[in-house]
């Protein structure tokens, strides 16, 4: 491998950049892989971490971090040395959140908490962190709002430095009467911030400031999605030219064109993630999206119907094509993850308490399962870095 290849490989593991499929003879031979869960129930201790072995697909248990309680959603630092993860927590007395630090040691896969921080709302569900690894932002579902959260030389919280409410309903009486922010997402250049709001059927856009570790609105400040959707997570394409947002309410996606330069999206297409004779399925509803590091699939979770929707990609055009589904092998998918070099998806069934690895057929993105479930308590988030 030449210094370029180096460098490459280094930043992509590093800054979790997409690589296409394969490992190159230096890179690292396994990943850590940490799972966030609901403690609820008593099932659940908290985080818990493991080695995906790139070579084999196999994960091997690696230890958990307790004393964290509903550590739902995860995202680690651009350095590897610290991971965040929300919490549903009571801070001050009244009906909050709380983001927590850890440091991380990239060797053993230790988490050690440093602190923790109000999220500022309700029912915090996820968390990403900027580009430079200045400021977290985090989504409040119960609370309807976002966040952001400048960080520490020693990767501890400091206090909200913006707390934003979102305004509004839509057209679902029952789940669309108030806001009900779901997740937030930074854009490629590290400009904007984007809260898919499930309540408003918006994707609300923010203009970041990492140095001050602040978020505002943009003009425009939002982007439409279907009524009644109710759109969940947000995933751009590899190139930087296309989003694609999956609709929880409707069992949909809807890919949209990205303008770089003013932070705008527009709809390009909306597809259904069920099969043709699925359509009338009850009860499913969508969870997460992630676009493949190759940038010629996106995958969504289809909770009910429990498996994970395969599109290709038009890399020109950027709208999708249903290329069929893979069962995740139990029940409710709430989240996956496809591991940086793009060989893997790994799967969290929530509701059955374990884990499918799947390897990607890298012509036609299609998913074949790898070695055994692995039982992991309440399992709803995954997240990947390079061992040291």
């Amino acid at each position: 491998m030449n210094r370029r290849s180096s460098l490459v490989w280094t930043l992509a593991m590093l800054f979790a950049i997409p690589m296409s499929i394969g490992v190159a003879a230096d890179g690292p031979k396994e990943l850590l892989a940490y799972f966030g869960t609901y403690t609820g129930g008593g099932k659940s201790k908290g985080i818990y971490c493991y080695k995906l072995n790139l070579a084999s697909g196999k994960l091997t248990e690696v230890g958990v971090t307790e004393g964290i309680k509903n550590p739902s959603f995860l995202a680690i630092h651009p350095s590897g040395r610290f991971l965040y993860a929300v919490s549903e927590v009571s801070e001050g007395g009244k009906p909050t959140g709380a983001v927590t630090a850890f440091a991380l040691d990239r060797k053993s896969g230790k988490l050690t908490a440093l602190n923790h921080q109000s999220s500022e709302g309700a029912g915090p569900c996820h968390v990403s962190v900027d580009k430079t690894g200045k400021c977290v932002l985090v989504a409040n579902y119960g609370g309807g709002s976002v966040a952001s959260l400048p960080l520490a030389d020693d990767g501890s919280l400091k206090a909200a430095a913006s707390a934003i409410q979102h305004e509004g309903s839509s057209v679902d009486p029952n789940r669309q009467k108030e806001p009900h922010a779901h997740s937030i997402n930074v854009s490629p250049d590290n400009r904007f911030a984007f809260a898919a709001d499930l309540g408003l059927d918006k994707i609300l856009v923010y203009k970041l400031d990492p140095a001050k570790g602040t978020i505002a609105p943009n003009s425009p400040p939002h982007a439409a999605t279907p009524p009644g959707g109710g759109p969940r997570h947000f995933a751009f394409h590899p190139s930087g030219r296309f989003a694609y947002v999956c609709n929880e309410m409707k069992s949909s996606v809807t890919a949209l064109a990205y303008d770089a330069d003013k932070g705008s999206l527009t709809q390009l297409q909306t597809i259904t993630t069920l099969p043709a004779d699925k359509q009338d399925l009850k009860g499913n509803s969508t969870a997460e999206i992630q676009a493949h590091p190759s940038g010629k699939f996106v995958y969504c979770s289809n909770r009910g119907h429990n498996s994970l929707a395969i599109f290709a990609v038009d890399e020109k055009t950027g709208q999708l094509t249903a290329a069929g589904h893979q069962s995740t092998l139990g029940s409710t998918p709430r989240n996956f993850g496809i591991d940086p070099t793009g060989q893997y998806v790994v799967a969290c069934n929530q509701a059955t308490d374990n884990v499918a690895v799947f390897r990607v057929d890298a012509a036609s993105g299609k998913l074949a399962q790898v070695g055994e479930l692995v039982s992991i308590p309440a399992p709803v988030c995954v997240k990947f870095l390079a061992v040291e």
